[in-house]
């Protein structure tokens, strides 16, 4: 599913205008009827059912119009709020106003605090209400009757539908701006914005129904969108599809530069992760004295003993490390590594030098995060597979500011240094260096623990030897991760309460899926 800035769609509207002769009542009329069709579908035939549709500036207020005029057409009681004056409704949504008034639809001014609760008691008999306040195009903090009106729509125990986006949201971040409208509903126009598939938007937004509006292919793409919302049929296309010939040569070999003394633990969790991926073989790079653990407790995993690392690898295994990549496909560095000084000059000499994909996670992100000026000096592809903390530091910002602009972020740092990135957390984010975006809509808050990360680093390597490509093993790794997540709170019954190792268990479980999407989600 493709998504749109704000930016994007301004421009796809312009393009279908001035290039395509759809003149913007058109498509207005069109995005009125698709809701009403929609919320037909929904909740069923309209006829003496009460809809109370809030009104604001703008082509958002003319899209309600519209809907109150079909719904009226469809045997229903409209009544609108107005919340802006006349003379604020130009242009194709001034239009829409005067149709309406040709109509016998209750029509009411409600421009202050004072007005919202005059009409109180005949809102209160609603049995639908349509949020057409403020669309894609919102930027400032909601405030006045505005916020009140927002509020209360909050307080109707009757089902919200929102028009294009919940009103109060940033259509781009889904941060509220103030106030936020919390819609069962929410009816998209032309293309889904990547406001409203991550969190906190997600949740407003509730179900979302992307509608067509009449904006012709050509204009999405002279618009330059590449961002997109990964679906488990896209994904699936790029698991590696098995031969009764083959064998375990045939799918990869990965080696991993993880763990140190009292992380262990993040070293094996990336090797099950590796393991559960599908690739033939696995191989850790250990400090000598800490292989016996690796050795009992992961016995599908060969190691590779570093006899001058005591407790954490050294640059001084520098050449065991080197010999230990003949015959790799792919690199894992980073899950519990930790940052001493001579496991930073190891991480920044394999980041540099290795000529393989590499998966870059945890301490070898922190190691990075001191020189930037590195990221950018390599000779083949990396993933960098950050949380939010781990991003701020690469990019010399605070967290919050990562989180404010999740995409933005990742954008950046992929496009400046030449790397894929994979942001971690609610609606992870993956960009290319190309430009291109992907949020992912699996996972749960279950996946806030210890251990998920480093289970992630492993599976994105394991298809990287499988032949994928650094977007294709990015896109995939971090969706069936999310997949296998969502499979364990639904086992469980709760979002919460299973394990990283869990989750690596699970994973072939969220693999059937994508090759048999038909099949129940759980066995009954």
């Amino acid at each position: 599913m493709q998504l749109a800035t704000a930016e994007q769609m301004r421009l796809c509207d312009r393009l279908a205008m001035e290039h395509f002769g759809i003149s913007g009542a058109v498509l207005m009329e069109n995005a009125g009827l698709e809701t009403v069709e929609c919320m037909a579908r929904r909740y069923g035939l309209f006829g003496g059912k009460v809809v109370s549709i809030f009104v604001g500036p703008g082509n958002n207020g003319g899209d309600g119009l519209v809907i109150a005029r079909h719904l009226y057409q469809r045997g229903a009681k409209p009544q609108v709020l107005l919340l802006v004056p006349d003379e604020k409704l130009q242009g194709d949504a001034s239009l829409k106003l005067k149709a309406v008034r040709e109509l016998p639809i209750p029509l009411v001014p409600v421009l202050s605090e004072a007005d919202l609760r005059e009409v109180e008691t005949e809102l209160a008999k609603s049995d639908l209400v349509v949020d057409a306040l403020f669309g894609t195009g919102l930027t400032r903090e909601v405030c006045g009757h505005f916020a009140e009106a927002i509020r209360r729509i909050n307080d109707f125990s009757c089902p919200v539908v929102a028009v294009d986006v919940p009103s109060g949201l940033n259509s781009d971040t889904g941060l509220p701006l103030g106030a936020a409208v919390r819609a069962e509903l929410t009816c998209t126009y032309g293309l889904a914005k990547p406001g409203i598939v991550t969190e906190p938007g997600r949740t407003a937004a509730g179900t979302v129904e992307v509608i067509d509006i009449g904006i012709p292919p050509e204009a999405i793409a002279q618009a330059g969108v590449a961002m997109e919302l990964l679906e488990g049929q896209g994904v699936a296309g790029w698991l590696p599809r098995r031969r009764a010939g083959d064998h375990k040569g045939t799918y990869g070999h990965l080696l991993l530069v993880a763990g140190s003394a009292g992380k262990t633990g993040a070293a094996l969790l990336a090797a099950h992760g590796a393991l559960r991926s599908g690739v033939g073989l696995v191989s850790l790079c250990v400090p000598a004295p800490l292989n016996p653990i690796f050795e009992a407790a992961l016995p599908e995993a060969m190691t590779i003993p570093l006899p001058a690392s005591t407790t954490a690898p050294l640059a001084a295994d520098q050449p065991v490390v080197v010999e230990a990549l003949l015959r790799k496909q792919a690199v894992v560095l980073g899950p519990g590594l930790g940052t001493a000084p001579g496991t930073a000059q190891l991480v920044k000499y394999l980041y540099q030098q290795v000529a393989l994909p590499m998966v870059v996670d945890a301490d070898a992100l922190n190691v990075l995060a001191a020189e930037p000026a590195l990221l950018g000096s390599c000779v083949a592809p990396r993933i960098l597979t950050p949380h939010p903390g781990e991003m701020a530091r690469l990019l010399g910002v605070s967290t919050a500011a990562v989180q404010q602009d999740r995409w933005g972020s990742a954008h950046a740092l992929a496009k400046e240094h030449g790397v894929w990135v994979v942001l971690k957390g609610s609606g992870t984010v993956i960009a290319a260096p190309n430009g291109a975006l992907a949020i992912n809509p699996t996972g749960n808050p279950g996946m806030a623990a210890g251990g998920m990360g480093d289970v992630l680093a492993g599976l994105i390597g394991g298809l990287l030897c499988q032949g994928l490509s650094p977007w294709q093993a990015a896109c995939l790794g971090v969706y069936a991760h999310g997949l296998a997540g969502d499979l364990l709170a639904q086992q469980f019954g709760v979002p919460f309460g299973f394990l990283a190792s869990e989750l690596s268990a699970a994973l072939p479980r969220a693999f059937r899926q994508l090759f048999d999407p038909v099949r129940p989600r759980e066995e009954e």
